[in-house]
């Protein structure tokens, strides 16, 4: 399908920022109002450093934008926006739906500050059914639909498809296992022992029996769940009745299956084939919406989200944006219902139409079983905003704790900590988590590969300055100074700012004691970030927990009460980088164990890689070879021989 906002999207002039940083915000905005026709469209303010602070769109660009001119009667938020603006940008459309759809993709892509921002934005996993094989497989999938096959979902998490899966083995007997793992049985693997897995690889069912099969979990993921439990149990009295109680005894368990699998799918509503659930529950300055999967008469999940948006925002307003982008790349239901109406609901439902290529409808419903779904969506919208409002609280105070223990004057809305893991100095990885007072920010972490190749393995030290140096580096490159990168003094309206992750931490946690302390110390000094708070934690006496010692710049080491909720929480900040980093290092090594020298040469591809394996079986092989041998291998060029050979007989005579 093409992309409707590509087709009729004319750049229109936007005002130069060099030229334009006398002029205040409101005289930018007017200057550009000038050059705008009355035609739909969508308009990006920008700062004076490029940043895109806001992205809207517009029926009519001459007439939104005109608005902004007029400072008075504009809340603390819209105001300060336009304050901010040092140049604007327009790209004109044909139609509204257009502009709608474009300014959608533009939020999701450029992030401005503004605006409202869909978090959390993991594509869905589905449930596929493999169709390029005689035995097809059950199998999770994510992302791009390229193979061939039936595609079940979307479901809510991946855990809702592990466990379906699970308990459809039992019910159906389809297999989980890989072609190559398929083709290369002998006998039955242990899941046809443990009757989860009828075994078709090695002829124990045959294929006409296994198609059965997979056409019950096809019909069953279709919809049509009751009838396969009404036909299963009917095999399973016959078999009864003829007293072949052993073949009775499995279609009972497919059964019990079969029940499990719809037990765990909570609401199964009668008058609903297909439809996204959306309700929006607001309180204490953030908002959750919750959504519902309901495909083929079947509830597949529900996920909390919590968009960042402006305190001023009314739910209506941030549930018409939240829905625009959240289908940005996203397949697109028959029917979505909202706990609240908004004034564009019409718009979006054509737009959505238009993106799918068949009529979809966005409806408020007002009574009936459509009404109780959005009920309970808000229901579980209320629950989860409550549930993060007690988390994020928690994390307030615990973070104040904190910075008050370590006798800080600024408040932590940014805390990293940092921590290496290595074999023997092999493989390296440096780790950098982040916390902040909405808990940790898996999206900033960070993981650095070990590069320099003067450090001696097993050096701690020069390992943490390596990252250190690298972080840092690049922040000054990407943010500048601490200085440069904080928010104006004065600013009316800083609840924008607040709810951001800010660039620069307010505190530095090292896994280590006096000496990486002192390393970090030193390199920070030399970057001129002497100032930054850090301390290093170590291990106490026999290494136990709640005994760690805590080093700062200029203090006696010290540790805290033993049952003080700051250590713990410490103690849990420090034990997430340890994973992190942990997890990298062992990613890493893998990855050095299954390395094949032949993917370190340029222009030697996957098809190329093939046909030397094949004919000379081992990389090693490939290395001894000569120009002439490597010339008898298809697809080996005297070019592309001279670049092996050379790259294994490098610095040779």
């Amino acid at each position: 399908m093409s992309d409707p906002t590509r087709s009729s999207i004319v750049d229109m002039p936007w005002q130069d920022i060099s030229e334009e940083k006398s002029l205040s915000g409101p005289d930018v905005i007017a200057a550009a109002v000038k050059n705008l026709p009355n035609a739909p469209g969508v308009y990006r303010m920008l700062n004076h450093a490029g940043d895109v602070l806001y992205v809207g769109k517009a029926r009519s660009l001459k007439k939104r934008v005109l608005s902004y001119t007029r400072m008075s009667g504009q809340n603390n938020r819209i105001a300060r926006m336009i304050h901010l603006t040092a140049a604007m940008e327009f790209v004109r459309t044909q139609t509204e739906t257009e502009a709608l759809l474009l300014e959608a993709n533009l939020i999701k892509r450029l992030r401005p500050r503004f605006n409202v921002l869909l978090r959390d934005d993991k594509s869905f996993p589905y449930i596929l059914i493999s169709g390029d094989h005689d035995a097809p497989a059950i199998m999770k999938h994510r992302g791009a639909r390229k193979r061939k096959g039936s595609y079940f979902g979307p479901f809510a998490s991946a855990g809702a498809v592990e466990r379906t899966i699970n308990a459809m083995q039992k019910a159906f007997l389809i297999r989980t296992c890989s072609d190559s793992a398929y083709e290369s049985r002998t006998r039955p693997c242990l899941l046809y022992q443990i009757k989860r897995c009828s075994a078709p690889c090695t002829g124990e069912i045959d294929l006409d029996g296994y198609a059965t099969l997979v056409k019950e979990a096809k019909a069953f993921l279709s919809g049509r769940s009751r009838m396969i439990q009404a036909d299963l149990a009917t095999a399973m009295e016959a078999a009864s009745e003829t007293l072949d109680f052993e073949t009775a005894a499995k279609y009972r368990d497919r059964l019990a299956a079969l029940s499990h699998v719809r037990a765990h799918q909570g609401i199964n509503p009668q008058s609903v084939e297909e439809a996204d659930v959306f309700a929006i529950h607001q309180d204490g300055g953030m908002a959750c919406i919750q959504v519902f999967f309901f495909r083929t008469g079947q509830n597949w999940g529900n996920r909390a989200y919590f968009p960042k948006a402006d305190k001023s925002l009314s739910p209506a307003e941030i549930l018409s944006s939240f829905i625009a982008q959240f289908y940005d790349g996203k397949p697109v239901p028959k029917q979505v219902l909202v706990s609240d109406d908004f004034g564009e609901r019409a718009l979006l439902a054509e737009a959505l139409s238009q993106k799918a290529e068949r009529k979809v409808t966005v409806n408020v419903p007002a009574r009936g079983e459509k009404k109780e779904l959005v009920e309970h969506a808000l229901t579980n919208a209320r629950e989860a905003l409550g549930r993060k409002l007690a988390e994020t609280s928690s994390q307030a105070r615990l973070l104040k704790a904190l910075g008050e223990t370590l006798g800080l004057e600024r408040p932590l809305r940014r805390v990293e900590v940092y921590d290496n893991s290595h074999v023997m100095g092999t493989n390296a990885v440096g780790g950098m988590i982040v916390a902040g007072p909405e808990g940790f920010s898996k999206p900033h972490y960070r993981k650095f590969n070990i590069r320099s190749e003067d450090l001696v393995p097993g050096d701690d030290y020069g390992m943490m300055r390596e990252v250190i140096q690298r972080r840092f580096s690049r922040l000054i490159k990407e943010m500048g100074r601490p200085a440069e990168s904080e928010p104006e003094a004065g600013d009316e309206d800083n609840s924008v700012i607040a709810e951001d992750m800010p660039a620069w931490p307010d505190l530095l946690i090292i896994d280590g004691g006096k000496g990486q302390l002192s390393a970090v110390l030193e390199i920070m000094k030399e970057m001129d970030l002497a100032d930054l708070p850090i301390v290093a934690i170590s291990k106490g006496a026999d290494r136990e927990a709640g005994r760690e010692m805590f080093h700062q710049p200029r203090k006696t080491p010290y540790s805290l009460p033993h049952r003080d909720p700051v250590l713990y929480f410490i103690q849990r900040l420090r034990d997430e980088a340890h994973r992190f980093a942990i997890g990298s290092h062992r990613v890493r090594r893998k990855k050095s164990m299954t390395a094949n020298p032949l993917d370190e040469i340029a222009g030697i591809g996957p098809s190329r890689k093939k046909a030397l394996l094949r004919h000379f079986g081992t990389a090693k092989e490939v290395g001894r070879a000569g120009l002439n041998d490597l010339m008898t291998v298809d697809g080996i060029s005297r070019q592309t021989a001279e670049l092996i050979y050379d790259h294994f007989h490098e610095g040779s005579d």
